[in-house]
């Protein structure tokens, strides 16, 4: 050893000994599942199920037309199309307005099985909805702030097609001289970045509505001569998304029981002047298209069903199967059966979900505030194999 190096690494073995333990690293996220009986399911018994079997049916008849061997749900999880082909079959004889044959459809079909991460059964469910936005077809007369449609050098990749352990997790960008590199920030495309492309199809009349609606994913703009328009996602700039009510509390503007889109939306309306670097903060960018038809059409590929739809983690669960949901919100307890129909930028984790409440100002209201805590059941078929 160098002699002058002996005083410095004693010193340094010294503070080292004197520092404070690192905290024990968090278990990854996983998926555990443990079989209950229908029994289990608080409120069971009282719940509209028919409501949901609407909403079950729409998501079979998407499943159905890939072939029996095909995998449903991340690795398989779920079973195979074969498994859910019999109970997809019974289902569309049962009556939609007999709430008691739905829930003995379901008793018949399906077995529940407990959500765990790891060993927490406990999670954070939100809520969204279908905002609707005041807007024209031509900018001008107060409407600013375009929905644009998708740029036709977005690249979205899906990065599970190329290794099972990333499924669920998604990248964008551009490609440039033969590599993927990231598209324009939220800051960028609104300082005109993509202006060449002429991609605004809506004018709408405020900034902050069409903020919200990149995060609800789906709206309606009501237009000048009375007609609406639906929209609805059609892709994303690939950067993560960023809750700006957490950028809020952390820089001291709200606390943490203020942090609902209400109180979010009132703090922005009374401090103009800093709203764009709030708004910034998600780099976040959402585009846009026209929808036809039923409303919102969510990540499982068909309409939304208000009240009976949820976005979960595809990373862990699978699309277009059915979820009781037990969660303990402010205005009362939410226990209710759920078809896992979409997915969102902020859904993370194998407890975790995000309530659809349809449009209008009773689904902001539920929606905005809704902070729930709980936890869910998944229902598979019984053919379903599933590991303990």
């Amino acid at each position: 050893m160098h002699p002058r190096l002996g005083p410095a690494l004693a010193l340094i073995a010294v503070l080292a000994a004197c520092a404070p333990a690192k905290p024990p690293a968090t278990a990854p996220d996983r998926l555990v599942l443990t079989p209950a009986s229908f029994d289990d399911l608080k409120g069971w018994a009282s719940d509209r199920v028919g409501e949901a079997l609407a909403a079950f049916k729409r998501s079979c008849a998407r499943r159905l037309r890939f072939s029996d061997d095909a995998a449903v749900g991340p690795q398989g999880m779920a079973g195979k199309v074969a498994d859910w082909r019999p109970p997809c079959a019974a289902a569309v004889a049962v009556g939609e307005n007999d709430d008691a044959a739905a829930r003995s459809f379901f008793e018949a079909w399906f077995r529940p099985y407990r959500c765990a991460n790891n060993e927490t059964v406990d999670g954070l469910f939100t809520g969204y909805y279908e905002p609707e936005l005041k807007g024209a077809r031509d900018r001008g007369a107060g409407f600013e702030t375009p929905l644009m449609k998708r740029p036709p050098d977005l690249v979205a990749v899906d990065l599970g097609d190329f290794r099972a352990d990333w499924r669920g997790e998604r990248i964008a960008g551009r490609v440039v001289d033969g590599r993927l590199k990231p598209y324009e920030t939220r800051a960028q495309i609104e300082a005109g970045a993509l202006d060449r492309l002429n991609l605004a199809f809506l004018w709408v009349d405020d900034p902050v509505a069409a903020f919200f609606l990149q995060i609800q994913g789906s709206g309606r703009v009501d237009l000048p001569d009375g007609s609406q328009v639906l929209v609805g996602f059609d892709g994303q700039n690939g950067w993560p998304y960023v809750a700006i009510g957490r950028v809020m509390i952390e820089r001291g503007l709200i606390d943490r029981e203020s942090a609902t889109m209400p109180g979010i939306r009132a703090w922005l309306a009374s401090h103009p002047a800093e709203t764009k670097g709030i708004l910034d903060a998600n780099a976040s960018y959402v585009f846009f298209r026209e929808v036809a038809g039923d409303g919102p059409i969510g990540s499982d590929g068909v309409a939304l069903t208000p009240g009976r739809s949820l976005a979960v983690d595809t990373k862990f669960l699978p699309l277009g199967a059915p979820f009781w949901l037990d969660a303990a919100a402010d205005d009362g307890p939410i226990e209710r059966l759920l078809i896992a129909q979409d997915t969102g930028g902020a859904i993370r984790g194998p407890v975790r979900g995000d309530l659809f409440w349809g449009h209008g100002a009773e689904a902001e209201r539920r929606a905005g505030t809704m902070r729930a805590r709980g936890g869910y059941f998944l229902l598979l078929p019984k053919t379903v194999p599933v590991a303990s």
